[in-house]
């Protein structure tokens, strides 16, 4: 039996889409992390069969438009004396810079490796973002 306790003053990422977590963990550099920080992956879920949670034992600044872009059903969880203060949920957000690329050739990122990568989301539907300089499409789905 795997036991994971309980934190008293920290962050809860939940209901990460099962095999993302190790995406996000990496990306927050939580190996680098001197606190303590659970990973924990495929996790039994009664709302989706599986997901992984990240346990994060302080409070770190958070890139919310990354985690909304990777999963926009994760929850934030806010502990404060080993009860969640503020639940914050996620959603694609409207804009995005730096998270992804743009794959167009020709366009102005591809060639100038100082222009930052940014989108704006087209249609929250499809999850589908737009290049700001070429209109070049993305989609994560």
């Amino acid at each position: 039996m795997l036991t994971i306790n309980s934190i008293n003053k920290g962050i809860v990422i939940d209901h990460i889409k099962a095999g993302l977590g190790e995406k996000i963990f990496s990306h927050l550099k939580l190996n680098k992390s001197k606190t303590p920080v659970a990973l924990i992956m495929n996790v039994s879920s009664n709302a989706v069969g599986r997901k992984d949670i990240i346990k994060i034992d302080e409070h770190i600044d958070l890139d919310y438009d990354f985690l909304g872009f990777v999963d926009p059903n994760i929850t934030i969880n806010i502990i404060e004396d080993g009860v969640i203060t503020d639940k914050i949920s996620l959603e694609l957000p409207e804009k995005i810079e730096n998270i992804i690329k743009c794959n167009n050739p020709r366009c102005i990122t591809s060639i100038e490796s100082n222009i930052p990568n940014k989108f704006y989301l087209a249609s929250g539907n499809k999850g589908i973002y737009r290049c700001e300089y070429c209109d070049g499409e993305y989609s994560p789905f």
